[in-house]
């Protein structure tokens, strides 16, 4: 993200919490962002309102207008803006509700430092992609969908789930494309996920893509970015930045690597 600093808000009436989040993320991205604090929903709504703010970090539990309520106002006036909780409340009542205003993910506190930067990286990535036209609007990606989840047990469905990431890692989907073709809800499934696979699902599909990435990087006779669009990336410069941010590495480095072993 060349030449930009995406405006992050963070919203919270717990002042080290805000604090430790704000060095989590400025000691990760550096100038690709700017920081803004809110203590409550109404501090939060205003500051959207008068800045071009594109992420949103929300806790729930708020003095006055509470991080829900915020949460819906912003929506509706600001479609493009990325919406996460960071909240202490595992409710399924509050995970619905996060759906309808379309929200990128739903944090339970306290969360991991990669889980933090990995949700934030995809909504700086989809913040560049919208300014730059090359993919749907937000809210039609996280639509939510209404279905109802197939009734099976867990280490069934975890297997389920397990065999349609592998067999269609290389495309551009997420987690409510996998919901859908696989008959559950949006709201089950995200906390289906977490549960089973002990990580968010932009955090597995990662670091899937990631080590189908080092088999391909084997081989010399195949390119950095055709590599990165066989492993579900079309833009080669943010598979780069992901793989780094798994690895330690750049693919080139990775690769350099293994062949002086």
């Amino acid at each position: 993200m060349k030449d930009k600093s995406f405006q992050i808000l963070i919203a919270d009436d717990e002042p080290i919490e805000r604090m430790v989040v704000s060095k989590i993320l400025q000691n990760h991205f550096g100038d690709e962002i700017m920081i803004l604090q809110a203590v409550n929903g109404r501090e939060a709504i205003e500051a959207v309102r008068r800045t071009r703010c594109r992420v949103v970090l929300l806790d729930i539990s708020m003095p006055g207008i509470d991080g829900l309520e915020a949460a819906e106002t912003i929506r509706s006036e600001n479609p493009l803006c990325s919406i996460i909780f960071l909240t202490a409340y595992d409710e399924f009542d509050f995970a619905k509700r996060a759906i309808k205003v379309h929200a990128l993910d739903y944090l339970l506190k306290p969360c991991s430092k990669d889980e933090l930067i990995a949700v934030i990286d995809e909504a700086l990535h989809i913040a560049e992609q919208n300014d730059e036209n090359r993919e749907a609007l937000q809210e039609e990606v996280l639509e939510a969908k209404a279905e109802k989840p197939v009734k099976q047990k867990h280490h069934v469905q975890a297997e389920l789930v397990r065999q349609y990431l592998e067999e269609h890692y290389m495309e551009d989907i997420c987690l409510q494309d996998v919901a859908a073709a696989l008959h559950y809800s949006d709201v089950y499934f995200c906390k289906f996920f977490k549960q089973n696979f002990d990580k968010n699902f932009i955090m597995y599909l990662s670091e899937l893509r990631v080590e189908k990435a080092k088999e391909l990087l084997s081989d010399d006779a195949v390119n950095v970015r055709d590599v990165s669009r066989k492993v579900g990336y079309r833009d080669s410069g943010y598979f780069t930045k992901v793989f780094k941010r798994i690895t330690g590495e750049t693919p080139s480095e990775y690769r350099n690597t293994q062949i002086s072993l």
